[in-house]
């Protein structure tokens, strides 16, 4: 997967203890995909003692890890309450789709058709890891490489400022997409779905017709944590 940033690291997890020099690290990473897969969700209370013995590391290094993902902004220490998993309200995700809806549509506006078909790459890229990712039902990482293909295509408009801004508000776009990627899939889409949506609009972007990808974009989908009836059907993949 391709990305800017070392903390969306998509090494996968080996059996065992994790090891230094990266037990940091390693113990972040874990406890991030943990986070974005759904395994830990918003509001539950991370037990010290329990990821210790998940992890198989000692408290120094496990305290190093939930700082670094305190600074990241998924999770939320309280005094004399403990560490908990990020909760985004309503009114938070509603202005962070706002901003992040804004930002791309302005990158497709100004980038499609785009300049140098090179800057597509890390978008496709993105798209194999996701297709591997949904292959193997990794959702963790799953989340992870939507954000990277979402942030590759920022870059079709060669705008360092649009970048930049994208990137600022990296950690909690990527929340708002876990929650997304688990309520679909809870309710009306499945993983294959879920990237199939994401190929078709990378198609549209390399056609180079803006007035397609922008209405693609416009009905890609990132409101659907939202309630969703029990009855929804499957949707079914672009054609």
């Amino acid at each position: 997967m391709t990305s800017d940033h070392a903390t969306l690291s998509t090494t996968p997890l080996g059996a065992g203890a994790l090891e230094a020099p990266s037990l940091v690290a390693m113990a972040a990473d874990a406890i991030r995909k943990k986070i974005l897969a759904g395994e830990l969700a918003p509001g539950d209370r991370l037990i010290e003692e329990r990821l210790t013995e998940q992890l198989a590391i000692s408290p120094p290094p496990l305290r190093e890890a939930l700082r670094l993902l305190e600074n990241e902004g998924i999770i939320d220490r309280l005094p004399r309450r403990g560490t908990f998993v990020k909760t985004l309200t309503d009114q938070d995700v509603r202005e962070i789709l706002a901003i992040r809806s804004a930002l791309e549509r302005l990158a497709f506006e100004t980038g499609i058709p785009v300049a140098d078909p090179g800057r597509l790459d890390a978008a496709r890229a993105a798209l194999v890891e996701m297709q591997r990712c949904a292959r193997e039902q990794d959702r963790g990482n799953l989340v992870l490489a939507g954000y990277a293909f979402h942030s590759a295509l920022i870059r079709i408009a060669g705008n360092a400022r649009l970048e930049g801004i994208y990137a600022s508000v990296q950690q909690q776009i990527i929340l708002c997409m876990a929650r997304n990627l688990i309520a679909r899939e809870r309710f009306y889409e499945d993983l294959d779905h879920h990237v199939a949506r994401h190929e078709y609009l990378l198609r549209l972007v390399e056609a180079g017709d803006p007035v397609a990808a922008l209405a693609e974009l416009a009905v890609h989908g990132e409101g659907s944590f939202e309630r969703q009836p029990e009855t929804a059907p499957v949707a079914s993949a672009p054609s």
